[in-house]
């Protein structure tokens, strides 16, 4: 794998306190990789310390969006950059250090001839131990939920994820409607269903360590909504979801 095609894309929302912890734990693994940042107006100066981060480090670059316009199209901005950058590998991760950057070094190994890697909580008993039980109990829900409305057996609500972009045609994400959360099992359903290679790794996911969580209870019940329109859309118009 050649260093300079691969980026590693990690959108922001009020992580000040996160941004540059994030940074050094990745530099620390000595990849070589390029990072991109996107920053929706956060109100904290999450921007500002970007900037700055951009200004000291030739290999760091960043987005920037008048407001919060939802994590699915965040990830689709990040997805496009990496095309029009012409990377060839796409790591995607949060920054509040719910995904470790130790387990980027995994994605890499397990991404050899397959077209993404996804990070599941579900490979490993205890992977989520430490989360509170309504949490955990409404992550295994809607778990049980994509697996059995859209027959797939991933962790389909993850942002942790390697593409092999390079192998995968740009086409297909602009297949993907959703703007929120829902970007998450809607994109992964969308590639699963044109025969796009998957596989996982186990990563296990510690309680929040900074801040606060992002998700609402809005939002969950939005991806819930979605999750039964998609169910739908592949039940009765096939055609919306391949290439034509």
């Amino acid at each position: 794998m050649l260093q300079d095609k691969t980026l590693i894309f990690i959108p922001t929302y009020n992580e000040a306190e996160n941004v540059e912890r994030i940074l050094q734990q990745i530099q620390q693994l000595n990849l070589g990789t390029d990072i991109l940042f996107l920053d929706d107006n956060s109100p904290d100066g999450t921007g500002s310390i970007i900037d700055r981060l951009v200004q000291q480090n030739k290999n760091i670059f960043v987005i920037h969006r008048s407001g919060k316009q939802g994590i699915g199209s965040a990830h689709q901005a990040g997805i496009k950059w990496a095309y029009e950058g012409k990377y060839e590998v796409l790591i995607t991760m949060d920054c509040d250090f719910t995904h470790s950057p130790s387990y980027i070094f995994n994605f890499i190994s397990s991404s050899d001839r397959i077209n993404i890697v996804v990070g599941s909580r579900y490979m490993k008993k205890h992977s989520l131990a430490s989360w509170n039980l309504f949490r955990k109990s409404l992550t295994h829900f809607g778990h049980f939920l994509t697996v059995t409305l859209l027959d797939m057996p991933y962790d389909a609500s993850g942002a942790f994820r390697l593409y092999n972009i390079r192998s995968i045609d740009p086409k297909l994400f602009s297949l993907i409607e959703s703007p929120g959360y829902s970007f998450f099992f809607e994109s992964l359903f969308v590639l699963n269903y044109n025969k796009i290679r998957i596989t996982e790794i186990p990563i296990e996911l510690p309680s929040r360590t900074y801040g606060t969580s992002k998700m609402t209870l809005k939002d969950a019940w939005t991806s819930l909504v979605f999750l039964l329109s998609l169910f739908k859309r592949k039940s009765l118009n096939k055609t919306s979801l391949v290439l034509q």
